[in-house]
This record gives C-alpha cells, sequence and structure tokens, in this order.
C-alpha cells in the first residue's frame, strides 16, 4: 500500500473501478448509452476526488472505447479480456481503498466488493450484503416495509396478485434503473401477458401496481446506519415502448425537497439496511400522500455529475470523511443549487 488513511486525507491511492469503461465488458462490446454514462460518473467523480489533498487516482480503461478528456489520474489500457486478471490485481494491490461504479444486478457490484476485501484494502461503497439485499427489488421492499418505511408494494409474480383496477409496472426483480421494465393496463392485460412466459421466466420478475406521482430521487449518505440528505432530485421519465426511459434528472430539483420528511425517509433507509455505506440513491414516487420508495441504489447514480455544483461542497470529500470514526455526519442538505443533467439516451441511473 502506497500510505495510510488519517481522517480521509494523508497519502491516499484510490483504484476508481467504472465498471463499463473500465474493463468489466471487455467479453462484449457495451452499448455506446452506458459508456457515455459511465464516463460522465467516472469524470466527476475522478475530478472531485482528486481536488482532495494527497490523493492518488488509477483507473483502468477498456482501449476500444474512445479515450475520454485527459483524467488527473493514471490510466491503465486493457486490450482484451486475458488483460484483466492482472490490472485488476495490480491495481488492487497498489492501491490502499478502491471505490467501484457498477451495476448491483448480476451480482457485479456485490463480487467486487467481496474482492476488494478479500484483498485486505479500503471498500468505498456500500457492503456487500447490503448490496445483496438492494440487488433484489422484492427483498429491498420487504426489509423497508419490515421497518416502516413507505413503499411502493412490491409482489413475486409466483403467486396471485392482489386487486388493483390501474396498471401494473413488471420489471426484473435482479435489475437497474429502467432497464427491463414494462407496463401493462390492468389484470387481465398482465395475465395474458404473463400466460406468454415461461416459470422461469415469472420467477425473475416482481410487479408494483402503477401509482401515479412525481418521480424522484434522493442522494444520500450513510455510514452505519447514519445518513445524510445531500440532495432531492426531480427525474425526467418518458414512457418508450411500453416501457419507462430516463431522460435525466434535476438535482435539488424537486421543489418541496426541503420538507423535512425527505430527510427522514433517508435516515430510516439507511437504519433499515445499515450496511449502505458512502454515496447511495433512493428511487421514489412523490404521491399526495408523501413519498414512497421504489428501490434503493446502492452505488454512485447518474446524478451525482450534477451533486457537487448542487450542494457547493465536495461530496468525494465527504465520503472520505466517513472513514473518520471521531467525526459526525453533517445535517442533511437544506435547498442547494438545482443542476440540469442532461441525458440523451435511456439509461442506467
Amino acid at each position: 500500500m502506497t500510505g495510510t488513511i488519517i481522517k480521509g486525507r494523508l497519502a491516499v491511492r484510490i483504484f476508481v473501478f467504472e465498471y463499463v469503461t473500465g474493463g468489466g465488458m471487455l467479453a462484449e462490446y457495451p452499448p455506446p448509452s452506458l459508456v457515455d454514462e459511465g464516463d460522465l460518473m467516472l469524470r466527476a467523480l475522478v475530478e472531485d476526488l482528486a481536488a482532495v489533498p494527497g490523493v492518488e487516482l488509477v483507473v483502468t480503461r477498456d482501449a476500444r472505447l474512445e479515450r475520454p478528456p485527459p483524467l488527473p489520474a493514471e490510466v491503465v489500457s486493457l486490450d482484451g479480456p486475458g488483460d484483466f486478471p492482472a490490472a485488476w490485481a495490480r491495481c488492487v494491490g497498489e492501491a490502499d481503498a478502491v471505490w467501484p461504479v457498477a451495476p448491483e444486478s448480476g451480482g457485479v457490484l456485490e463480487r467486487i466488493g467481496r474482492a476488494v476485501q478479500a484483498a485486505g484494502r479500503l471498500l468505498l461503497g456500500c457492503r456487500p450484503e447490503a448490496v445483496g439485499v438492494a440487488a433484489s427489488k422484492l427483498a429491498t421492499v420487504r426489509s423497508l416495509a419490515a421497518r416502516g418505511v413507505p413503499v411502493v408494494p412490491t409482489h413475486s409474480l409466483e403467486g396471485p396478485l392482489p386487486a388493483h383496477d390501474g396498471c401494473w409496472v413488471v420489471k426484473p426483480d435482479d435489475g437497474a434503473g429502467c432497464l427491463g421494465t414494462r407496463i401493462v393496463g390492468g389484470a387481465a392485460a398482465l395475465e395474458a401477458w404473463l400466460a406468454t412466459l415461461t416459470g422461469s421466466e415469472r420467477a425473475r420478475l416482481v410487479a408494483q401496481p402503477f401509482v401515479p406521482g412525481t418521480p424522484a430521487s434522493l442522494c444520500v449518505l450513510a455510514r452505519d446506519g447514519a445518513a445524510r440528505l445531500l440532495s432531492v432530485n426531480l427525474q425526467r421519465v418518458a414512457l418508450v415502448n411500453e416501457g419507462f426511459a430516463l431522460l435525466g434528472c434535476v438535482v435539488n430539483g424537486l421543489e418541496e425537497g426541503g420538507d423535512p420528511v425527505y430527510a427522514a425517509l433517508a435516515e430510516a433507509v439507511a437504519a433499515a439496511l445499515p450496511g449502505l455505506w458512502g454515496c447511495f440513491g433512493v428511487d421514489l414516487v412523490v404521491t399526495p400522500h408523501g413519498p414512497r420508495v421504489l428501490e434503493v441504489n446502492p452505488r454512485l447514480t447518474t446524478s451525482y455529475a450534477g451533486l457537487h455544483r448542487a450542494l457547493g461542497e465536495n461530496p468525494a470529500a465527504l465520503v472520505l470523511d466517513l472513514l473518520d470514526p471521531g467525526r459526525a455526519l453533517p445535517r442533511s442538505a437544506r435547498g442547494g443549487t438545482r443542476v440540469d443533467v442532461d441525458l440523451e439516451y435511456p439509461c442506467v441511473a
């Protein structure tokens, strides 16, 4: 290891592993939309970390992709799948800490976290146990509901569904963002569509009643079950081909985001899943009866790209501060600058 972390500051070498652009998809060609999103978050995170005194950075890069504008980091280029094991071992072995940016679906983020811990390095992200829960929408909602957190009801498709007069939203239980979502108009249409699926296909899906309201999300900072709300974001979601697509978000864009109910919600989610650590996201719908949680994203989300400007402070530095057990979490943000994050493509967020 190259240094020692003292209050998150002194001589730290951090390996930032962005999964899509950093070699996680070397066996296939990543969709351009995911590459653009990955680069968006990678640049924001690396620039924030580089602004912290004493931090050195290394990233990996899929050599097939267009090289991004210069980053304040050492860049390790990967030409093919055979390059990955040695590059991973080197980057992890020479680092004090690893900050993964990866999807929770397919067990990807959980496996990365466990590999970092097995190597004896600091994991700058949610603990694998919490990631495993958050990777399942059904397990997440059940865990939150058991602690009294307001949620959108989520049901397995392996049994009968409760009566519901409106539309249903069907999505992969183990999925990320809008990928694979489908809106179905009513119980009869849902049953007809489900009849076209095999039992194993049904077992991988969950259904949620469509809840009218405003799509929104939270950016949250957490440690050991305690949390600070960083921002309340307005999401721009469109209906595309019977599914949903995220077109962008406005960080600090929800007019009522200063309502204490959102800080309380962030704290309740962190208390229900105490392995959430660092920055994570909560997707929700704001109804006339208050916010209802849809899912938890145990990682950075696209809104991170606008978070520094929105807060007026460095969110990556706030995460490093969590490494000092004697430093209390700062108070939850109130207000802040509205920052528009535009996406010209459907993406995971």
